[in-house]
């Protein structure tokens, strides 16, 4: 892999830790979400509409996040750290790929 997957994000996570991380539930790899990601999903948290999978509401900010290969679970990073727990992992299957291309159809056609 070429990319520096460390460089679209701002949280520190050695690369040989993120390189042997994996989901504790499907053992799918997992990869650092990029800057549009992790607004969308700090914007849906600070709007009270983001649960984890035991179904609890999510209210701390993420400063980063893990996403499964399948790009169904985002697991969160906080203070540097993956938090690597099945229920603390975040359902965003469909939603992220919406709300980017509505988001950038809505910035072509309409002011903020």
């Amino acid at each position: 892999m070429d990319r520096d997957p460390s460089a679209s994000t701002k949280v520190n996570i050695d690369k040989e830790l993120l390189a042997i991380l994996c989901c504790p539930e499907s053992k799918q790899d997992v990869s650092l979400i990029d800057e549009e990601a992790l607004r969308i999903l700090n914007k849906k948290i600070e709007e009270g509409e983001l649960k984890n999978k035991a179904g609890a509401l999510v209210k701390e900010k993420l400063d980063g996040g893990l996403v499964r290969a399948d790009k169904k679970i985002v697991y969160p990073i906080r203070e540097d750290i993956p938090v690597m727990l099945i229920e603390e992992g975040i359902p965003v299957e469909g939603f992220l790929q919406m709300e980017k291309k509505a988001e950038f159809s809505d910035d072509k056609t309409a002011p903020d």
